[in-house]
């Protein structure tokens, strides 16, 4: 399971942890987000992250 950082503002998305505030259940992959998601820090669209 890979984890995904912002290019706007640093925040990693781990698939391990999920996002339980944002309803993303733990183990979801970053592939598996869907494409309206953004991130929960800057609001960064999905397009903006890279593999870390």
């Amino acid at each position: 399971m890979d984890s995904y950082r912002c290019g706007l503002c640093g925040y990693v998305y781990n698939p391990r942890a999920g996002e339980p505030g944002s309803n993303v259940a733990p183990r979801t992959e970053f592939g598996d987000l869907p494409e309206t998601w953004a991130c929960s820090r800057c609001g960064a669209e999905k397009n903006l992250f890279r593999k870390v």
